[in-house]
């Protein structure tokens, strides 16, 4: 039986040398080119990729089975191969069904053929080089393929260029046989010391690279910050909103004439149901106390719970708050929730109005139950981006949800007012797929009739959901992004337009309502990319033609961030509005509108 097997092999084997020099040539050509493509560009979109992929596949393993060393492979390299084969044929005949998992296909593919060339480098009889060869580039394949499995949104490219090279390196092969097929009738030549170690040494190269490609995404991985057990709700939470859970003193990024806690605290989902958010308390170390409070809505950090800016290493100014010295040297206080889902337990309600107000008015309550912290009855709002929306929420709703809370003020600056025109113009920013992400995954989480197949690009989903796990300043997140745009021709995540059906429905519901009487500031940057001005004006005109009273003032050469930092002449306006209306004096009635 053993012979026959071995008869067998060898007779494929030697029907396929035997076929002439133009077939070889042919199916070398077209399996170098289909690895070319994959190699130059991992094409135009993930679906095509997995098409390309799938022919791979199929390719690789046709090849494995009929090469002309078949006489001495085992009966696994024969059953690899038929794996190989019918990897490849699934992958074609339901590419919708595994562009999610193409990465994974091929991520266990490569740890399965490599295990198998590191069993063969000790398994089969053969010179000290094969065996090297084998067992070398047998743990290059198995490392590509564990770091595929682990981290596919980091590493698919890289798995998908190894794939392509694979397939070039065979094709060449097979070239290389039309050019000079075998002799079956003649013993081979021994080989030369160069060309007996050149294997090797090609394997060795490629296990440098896995570990190279190994080593950059631990580190990409390790930078994301760590949820500690403070953020985790007890078994018993008080029922009631804004009430202090649990605080703890706290020092990074404070300064030295200041004293800090974070705490946690319960507040409101945007349904009702009770929730628990994390903040932080900042108050001067000396004074007569009763600060007036700052009340902080930040701007984005991120979607996933790790990116809270007290888990961040720049707490304040990773949300875009530059001006905490300042805030401590007039006697204020301040009081910046995290919101919710961002340290605790999400989902976070990215760019949905009313649980961001109530997680910011409820950080203010539960602050003043800190007796070291001394706050005051005054409160006025500030946010920015992100959070300037959440500030114009909190205008909006605060009378009504928090009548404890007064407010003299609202501050918001370059506001995220206009939510459609806001996500419609994702597409045409740079980075813009990073804050796409952050709202599909918030939207989909919030509302059940909004979801991920029915507006993202089924080719870009995977790496979308990972982005929206990575911080804004995450060094995983350029990973990402690389990864995103390489996978599609345009960089908009969208299969269809954000600004319809019920995405766009839910956010026309979360533009901030003309409602609310306390004094409002919105500054804009005029050369604000991501904010766009024009949209800002629109909003505006709404809220006057609503009779809400509006201090509009915009900021020639100012954009998003710029708007906010140290040296804008934003600043110092807004320190002295801030400290007006502290002591009471009356905001100018009506809408005003300046450029400066």
């Amino acid at each position: 039986m053993a012979k026959t097997r071995e008869a067998r092999r060898s007779a494929i084997g030697d029907w396929y040398a035997r076929r002439p020099r133009w077939v070889h040539g042919t199916i070398g050509v077209l399996t170098v080119a289909l690895g070319a493509v994959i190699l130059v560009r991992p094409t135009t979109s993930l679906g095509v990729l997995a098409l390309l992929i799938g022919a791979g596949l199929v390719v690789n393993g046709i090849l494995e089975l009929v090469t002309r060393d078949g006489a001495a492979r085992a009966w696994w390299r024969w059953a690899l191969s038929a794996l190989w084969i019918l990897a490849g044929l699934f992958v074609l005949a339901w590419p919708g069904l595994t562009v999610r998992v193409l990465v994974l296909v091929v991520g266990i593919g490569l740890m399965v053929g490599g295990a198998g060339r590191i069993v063969e480098a000790f398994r089969v009889r053969q010179s000290l080089d094969a065996r090297i060869a084998a067992g070398v580039l047998g743990a290059a394949e198995v490392v590509f393929g564990v770091l595929a499995v682990l981290w596919p949104d980091i590493t698919g490219l890289v798995v998908a260029v190894v794939f392509g090279a694979r397939l070039v390196i065979v094709g060449l092969l097979e070239l290389w046989h039309a050019i000079r097929p075998p002799r079956l009738d003649a013993e081979p030549a021994a080989p030369s010391g160069l060309s007996r170690w050149t294997r090797t040494i090609a394997a060795v190269a490629a296990l440098v690279v896995a570990v190279g490609a190994g080593a950059v995404s631990v580190s990409l991985r390790g930078g994301s910050p760590v949820v500690d057990e403070f953020y985790a709700a007890p078994r018993t939470v008080p029922s009631e909103p804004g009430a202090l859970i649990r605080s703890e003193p706290f020092t990074r990024g404070v300064p030295e004439d200041a004293e800090a806690w974070r705490i946690l605290y319960t507040t409101t989902n945007g349904d009702g149901t009770p929730a628990v958010a994390s903040g932080l308390v900042v108050v001067p170390k000396s004074g007569d106390g009763a600060w007036p409070v700052i009340e902080w809505s930040h701007g984005t950090t991120g979607f996933a719970q790790q990116c809270a800016p007290s888990l961040l290493a720049e707490p304040f100014e990773s949300g875009a708050l530059f001006l905490l010295p300042q805030i401590v040297d007039r006697g204020w206080a301040l009081v910046a929730t995290d919101y919710i889902g961002l340290g605790t337990a999400g989902p976070h309600p990215y760019l949905v109005g009313e649980p961001s107000a109530r997680a910011s008015l409820d950080a203010v309550r539960a602050a003043r139950e800190l007796e070291s912290a001394d706050l005051g009855p005054q409160t006025v709002a500030w946010g920015h981006s992100q959070g300037g929306g959440a500030a114009l929420w909190v205008g909006a709703v605060g009378a009504d949800y928090a009548p404890d809370v007064p407010l003299s003020g609202v501050a918001a600056l370059a506001p995220a007012s206009q939510l459609p025109a806001f996500v419609g113009s994702l597409d045409e920013i740079t980075g813009g797929s990073v804050f796409a992400s952050y709202v599909i995954a918030g939207y989909s989480g919030v509302y059940p009739d909004v979801t991920y197949r029915q507006y993202v690009r089924p080719g870009a989903e995977v790496t979308v959901r990972e982005l929206a796990t990575r911080c804004l300043a995450e060094p995983a997140m350029g990973a990402s992004l690389l990864t995103l745009l390489g996978m599609t021709a345009d960089p908009d995540i969208f299969a269809a337009d954000p600004t319809t059906g019920p995405m766009g429905e839910r956010m026309r519901e979360n533009v901030p309502p003309a409602t609310g009487d306390a004094p409002l500031l919105l500054g804009q940057g005029l050369a604000d990319p991501l904010i766009v001005p024009s949209a800002q004006d629109a909003y505006v005109d709404g809220l006057c033609a609503d009779g809400r009273q509006v201090d509009y003032r915009l900021y020639a050469g100012r954009g998003h961030v710029e708007l906010v930092q140290p040296d804008s002449p934003l600043i110092p306006e807004l320190l002295q509005w801030t400290e007006d209306r502290f002591a009471d004096v009356p905001a100018e009635a009506g809408c005003t509108r300046r450029e400066e």
